[in-house]
């Protein structure tokens, strides 16, 4: 009887670990995600940088270019809306 009771909660204890794993893989996957969106957002925000460095130097050719690869990374990996940044103000681009 001893045994039956031994292999009986050995069993229920691998099924907990099995659960716990996959709802915390679930759990390291958004964390995952999150993260990348994050540093995604810190890059962009350094693209925006240059945009309006390039555009202050009167580089407008380039930053015009770099404005549109933003547009389209926001829009289309992203699915965020598209947000204007100062050199796509202008009257000079």
């Amino acid at each position: 009887m001893a045994r039956a009771t031994k292999t009986r909660s050995s069993s229920s204890r691998s099924s907990q670990s099995r659960n716990g794993r996959s709802s915390q893989g679930r759990n390291g996957s958004n964390d995952e995600a999150e993260r990348y969106r994050r540093a995604t957002e810190d890059a962009l925000q350094q693209l925006d940088w240059a945009i309006g460095y390039l555009h202050g130097i009167r580089k407008t050719e380039i930053s015009k270019a770099l404005a549109q690869n933003r547009s389209y990374i926001r829009r289309k990996l992203m699915g965020e809306a598209e947000q204007p940044v100062p050199s796509q103000k202008t009257d000079e681009t």
